[in-house]
């Protein structure tokens, strides 16, 4: 098709040629799905979507996305949670995409990626490098951390992405820091000697004109709340993995304050001939009045912590000031010390306007109106801190996202208590705006899968899993013939399982945090008869299709913990309004990961397995029916016998 014809394509069509040239069969729920997305972009309606495991949702919504952008001549930004998914999404199903969608549309399908500037190389920094030359020092005798560097260096000269991502093996968290900056650290194009060859500028002018834009929650989160745009110019969003969209967002507004930050910004300024005294005197103070207040939720200020909050206000913008202005001549002869200068200028504003941001809480003196939350959190490692943060995400979004852009959220568990009620309510989603779709998925739950919950069990304590417990996780494992992912609620709690299933059993057991998680999946996956015990990164990002997982085991419902002030404030903002904290907060919150834990077990159409749950709580507490819904439609049982039984039958037909 010739750029000039108008494009008459329907995404029917779109998506049975892409399915065809990919080599795919069709899906009645990708259809359905692909269907309304194009709907809720055609009349500019937002759309929430569960697409199971198996319906295919990513191109059920690219190829209404690409049709779009091109018949609107217009942008359309994809964000995700993960950086797997955005690999995929920009590695592997874009460019297919674009290949078997050429033929049919005016253009070829454009498509960029576009991260946080501290995703990639800085040539500036890597010139400013202090890392001793091979000429100088021996290879052997190069530091750890300077062999990393000197690494990067050298693939810095050839890659044309210089995308952290591109980088084989990888580099540890301290090296890439080396070697990277943050956009508060950045010079800036126009005065960086390096900026016309810059990797993120370049990274950035890659996503003008792109049919699609692939970046991630946070930096989605970033571009709605600032002032100044990060994205391209675009009237679309599409978010995938939107169940994570609350916590992301909540991260991205929240601010902390602790002595140790306060006290290493003090001596920055101090090197930049600011008086350090301005700072560190306020320190003390600061400390020995937080010191004396209990951690949590602060409903209310205390007169000491009141003070010695305001004087540090005081000291943060008066030290700000001190080091604003640059001496002539700063950003040519010293572009170093430069950029220092305006990264530091803008820490103690972001530090200031926290402080600020804590005061204004206490303004209003009934809790109850309160719509940021303060707490303060103790810590023998990294010193106290007082963070605040944004009781509910909701306005924001409803606001500056939905307010301003056609918005479509799919997620594998988007419903809860069997609706998509709580999550449009988390998410601010304006009411009468949206529609909402159960996409399915392929598989047949109650054919596939059993969901037993272990009644007879104890209820789950604090003191970590019983006897009773452990030999239940040693019969169901035997039963399955190793071949089980083992969901954790604790670190303390799958250390405890690995180390009595290793002197039980005659398995592998893999204990995350032993290696990488990436490593660990591999090899669960190529080793059939093994177990990999974990905690929650697990219950959301391992796709091990086949026998390799025929028995995940859930130990306990994951409530969140009942000392987390954020989460505790909302529920307690739920009780105040007569709704029921506990349901809207803490169940929502365990049946999204237990939907989670459970959508691990099948991965494919062929997969057979069992879900077991070793907390009663779910069939004996009227709460348990309401996350039950959130479930696939498993068979259920708690007779233990048949259960094992059925594992016994699946090992012997593999």
């Amino acid at each position: 098709m010739s750029a000039d014809e108008p494009l008459t394509q329907s995404t029917t069509d779109l998506l049975a040629a892409a399915v065809e040239s990919l080599g795919g069969s069709r899906r009645p729920g990708q259809v359905k799905m692909a269907e309304a997305v194009t709907k809720a972009l055609d009349s500019e309606r937002h759309l929430a979507v569960q697409a199971g495991t198996g319906t295919g949702k990513s191109l059920a919504y690219l190829v209404p996305a690409i049709r779009h952008a091109q018949a609107h001549g217009t942008t359309v930004v994809v964000s995700t949670a993960t950086i797997a998914l955005q690999r995929q999404l920009v590695d592997r199903d874009l460019p297919r995409l674009a290949d078997a969608l050429e033929p049919l549309l005016p253009e070829r399908p454009t498509f960029a990626i576009q991260k946080g500037r501290n995703n990639y190389v800085c040539k500036h920094k890597l010139m400013l490098d202090d890392t001793p030359s091979e000429s100088l020092i021996d290879e052997e005798d190069l530091s750890w951390l300077g062999k990393h560097v000197k690494r990067v260096a050298e693939w810095a000269q050839d890659t044309e992405t210089g995308d952290r991502d591109d980088l084989v093996p990888g580099v540890p968290d301290m090296a890439w820091r080396q070697v990277s900056v943050t956009s508060n650290e950045c010079l800036g194009a126009a005065r960086c000697p390096h900026g016309e060859e810059c990797f993120a500028e370049l990274a950035r002018e890659r996503t003008k004109d792109a049919d699609i834009v692939v970046t991630n929650h946070a930096l989605l989160a970033i571009d709605a709340l600032a002032d100044v745009a990060v994205l391209p110019e675009h009237d679309a969003v599409i978010i995938d993995e939107a169940h994570e969209l609350d916590g992301r967002i909540t991260s991205v507004a929240t601010s902390e304050i602790s002595a140790r930050a306060l006290a290493m910004a003090a001596r920055r300024a101090g090197k930049l001939g600011a008086e350090r005294d301005t700072l560190e005197n306020v320190i003390d103070d600061f400390t020995a009045a937080i010191d004396l207040e209990a951690p949590g939720r602060w409903e209310v200020i205390s007169e000491p912590a009141r003070g010695a909050f305001a004087a540090l206000r005081d000291a943060l913008w008066k030290t700000r000031t001190a080091i604003s202005d640059a001496p002539p001549g700063e950003s040519e002869n010293d572009p170093e010390k430069f950029a220092e200068r305006a990264n530091l200028r803008n820490h103690l504003e972001d530090l200031h306007d926290a402080v600020v941001r804590i005061l204004e809480v206490f303004d209003e003196p009934d809790p109850a109106k309160h719509s940021d939350v303060v707490w303060l959190t103790r810590s023998e490692r990294y010193g106290d801190s007082v963070s605040v943060a944004p009781l509910s995400v909701a306005g924001l979004l409803h606001e500056r996202l939905f307010g301003e852009k056609t918005v479509v959220l799919t997620s594998a568990t988007l419903t809860v208590g069997g609706n998509f009620n709580a999550m449009a309510a988390s998410w601010g989603l304006p009411q009468g705006t949206w529609d909402s779709l159960d996409a399915g998925t392929p598989f047949d739950p109650r054919k596939s899968g059993i969901l037993y919950t272990a009644r007879h069990l104890p209820t789950p304590g604090r003191d970590g899993l019983s006897a009773e417990t452990l030999d239940e996780i040693a019969e169901l494992i035997t039963a399955a013939g190793g071949r089980t992912l083992g969901l954790f609620s604790s670190r303390r709690a799958a250390e405890q399982a690995a180390e009595a299933m290793r002197a039980r059993l005659p398995f592998d057991i893999l204990l995350q945090g032993e290696d990488s998680t990436g490593t660990l999946v591999d090899t669960f996956a190529k080793n059939e008869n093994s177990c990999l015990f974990g905690t929650l990164t697990l219950w959301q990002g391992v796709d091990v299709p086949g026998s390799a997982c025929s028995l995940v085991i859930i130990d306990r419902i994951p409530f969140p913990r009942p000392d987390d002030p954020l989460l505790q404030a909302r529920s307690n903002a739920a009780d105040a309004a007569g709704r029921s904290g506990f349901m809207e907060v803490s169940a929502t919150h365990a049946s999204l990961l237990m939907a989670q834990g459970a959508g691990r077990l099948l991965r494919s159409v062929d997969d057979r397995g069992v879900v077991a749950v070793l907390d009663n709580r779910l069939v004996t507490k009227r709460y348990g029916s309401f996350i039950r819904r959130s479930l696939p439609a498993f068979w259920d049982t708690t007779d233990a016998e048949t259960v094992r039984g059925a594992l016994r039958r699946l090992v012997a037909k593999q």
